[in-house]
């Protein structure tokens, strides 16, 4: 069994390329550049706006467990193969928030062998969109205060305000609070939430825009609550005229960010939504700016495919008009155990009985992706404590369902670890015919919606509602937010509401508790089962790992 290093270990031993070289193999020249030190660059806005050349591929995935499943992983080694091969091609991945490098996953730019680099820079500070995305969001907040405070010439009823803050980090402690406590000089005491980065709406709104304009537009129909009395008239953004400084504080957080893989190419990084919460996928920009430079983009949408993907299709693909053209499912043969029952604590022995339960749930997301008119690639990431015949299973029961299939061992070997991968999606471009087209019509009303997802995506019976969200579906539809898709939040380790329901259960329904109104990003939140748009820290932290040096060496980053 070969040994790896830590991520943080390959990735600071790798040596990468000044960034206009980089950039340069994508026919970026220095004045579409604006650099961020040697190894990153934000690109220029107006190099989205050119035509496409690209053919576009999705990663997904199944069911994310304990175990992992490598979807970034993937992502970047199968990047990485495609230039092994002489292909231009180009990868745009969602940026890491630091709630669950420091929470949980202590990292998020690729593993092993697969990463996109400087991978201490990405995971923490980057190019500081995110705090931008923060101080815009967060002025929002700021100016409704003050408005209440000043007078209220809106009318806003501060009982039905459902603009949050944000901050960029797990904190259990903000997800109820009160303030304006202290006196009269300290504003109107009320309720709030604060929500992380990933769940702001300004992310969802940075994510989908497709031009500054685009962005000012959508800023400007961000709904912060109503007014008072039966009428209940939405607020907007523009109502308290902080579309302005918004935009300004925006400027460079819309133009995407280029960086590079541990071999050197090429990677688009920006804005980062998560799937379980919000439409989990990086940026238009991003996406319409690697396909006007590469021939072969590939990118990745957020969890497994009844969350991510759904949303990549029914959502950013439908609001950019994105023609995707193959989807990779990855698979490890752990995940597929968990999901059949195996043990968490002895998932390296083999188990091919628990592996044969959990195969329904691999079947269940290549049938999700094929119902949108994709050809489906299974990528199965191998583990280095997989057995022979696990593998083998795993491979067999994918031919049975009449896809591709491919062996991706980009963790241990980088980019040659990719390359029957990459080849399995160059052959399935240039021969498997596609005919995307999303699942529903948005013009459809808002619960008829939710039914098609649970039954075609998840597999379910139907959905059940809340009283509350009753009320707000209502009203949402009463306002001209019914004719929007529809953004579902619930558990990402489960296809059903409740995490505890692995595998491929059968006749279960969800039950939608709120629904809620994301206007300028162009759909309505569906929040089901027990989902915490702020996460919280586990009871060893990430956090408690990483240190760094007197010369300045991180340790701790996986």
């Amino acid at each position: 069994m070969s040994t790896v290093p830590s991520d943080i270990e390959i990735a600071q031993h790798a040596k990468l390329r000044p960034i206009v070289d980089v950039a340069a193999e994508l026919g970026l020249s220095p004045d579409e550049l604006d650099l961020y030190g040697k190894y990153k660059a934000k690109i220029a806005l107006e190099v989205s706006q050119r035509p496409p050349r690209g053919r576009l591929v999705l990663v997904t995935g199944v069911n994310p467990t304990a175990a992992g499943e490598g979807k970034s992983t993937t992502l970047v080694g199968l990047t990485q193969a495609m230039r092994r091969l002489g292909k231009n091609s180009v990868m745009c991945m969602r940026e890491p928030s630091m709630g669950p490098v420091f929470g949980v996953k202590g990292g998020a730019a690729g593993g092993g062998y697969a990463q996109v680099a400087p991978m201490e820079d990405i995971n923490l500070h980057f190019t500081g969109d995110f705090h931008a995305i923060s101080s815009a969001h967060n002025l929002l907040s700021a100016m409704i205060d003050n408005h209440l405070t000043q007078g209220n010439s809106l009318n806003i009823d501060s009982r039905r305000i459902t603009w949050p803050r944000t901050i960029d980090m797990n904190d259990r402690a903000l997800r109820d609070a009160v303030i304006g406590l202290g006196g009269v000089a300290n504003g109107i005491v009320r309720e709030e939430r604060w929500v992380i980065i990933p769940a702001s709406e300004v992310m969802a709104i940075l994510a989908l825009a497709s031009s500054r304009e685009d962005l000012e537009r959508r800023l400007a129909n961000i709904m912060i609550g109503s007014t008072t009395g039966a009428e209940r008239k939405p607020i907007r953004a523009s109502d308290l005229k902080a579309v302005g400084a918004m935009s300004l504080l925006l400027k460079d957080a819309i133009r995407p960010n280029l960086v590079q893989t541990l071999e050197g190419g090429p990677a688009i990084l920006h804005a980062g939504p998560f799937g379980n919460i919000a439409h989990g996928c990086n940026s238009v920009i991003a996406t319409k700016t690697g396909l006007a430079l590469a021939d072969i983009v590939l990118t990745e949408a957020g969890f497994g495919s009844d969350l991510g993907a759904e949303k990549f299709f029914d959502i950013k693909c439908r609001s950019a008009g994105l023609k995707p053209e193959v989807a990779v499912v990855v698979a490890t043969v752990r995940a597929l155990k968990l999901n059949g029952g195996a043990n968490k604590k002895n998932l390296a022995a083999e188990d091919l009985g628990a592996l044969e339960k959990g195969l329904p749930n691999l079947a269940l997301h290549v049938e999700n992706v094929k119902q949108f008119g994709l050809p489906v690639i299974v990528a199965i990431n191998r583990f280095t404590t997989d057995s022979d015949a696990e593998l083998a299973r795993v491979a067999d029961f994918a031919r049975s369902m009449k896809v591709r299939v491919a062996l991706n061992e980009v963790w241990e070997k980088g980019g040659a670890g990719g390359e029957e991968l990459a080849r399995e999606v160059l052959d399935s471009l240039e021969h498997d015919s596609s005919s995307f087209a999303p699942i529903y019509d948005v013009k459809k009303p808002i619960k008829e919606k939710i039914d098609t997802i649970v039954r075609k995506v998840y597999g379910g019976d139907g959905a059940d509602y809340s009283v509350k969200a009753d009320r707000a579906i209502e009203y949402l539809e009463s306002i001209g937010l019914g004719e929007t898709p529809v953004c579902m939040a619930k558990t990402q380790y489960s296809v059903t509401d409740d995490a505890t329901k692995l595998g491929r259960p059968k006749g279960f329904r969800i039950t939608v508790n709120e629904l809620y109104p994301a206007a300028g990003a162009g759909f309505v939140v569906a929040q089901a089962g027990d989902i915490m748009t702020m996460p919280g820290l586990p009871k060893e932290p990430a956090a408690e790992r990483m240190t760094i040096a007197k010369d300045g060496t991180i340790t701790g980053l996986f």
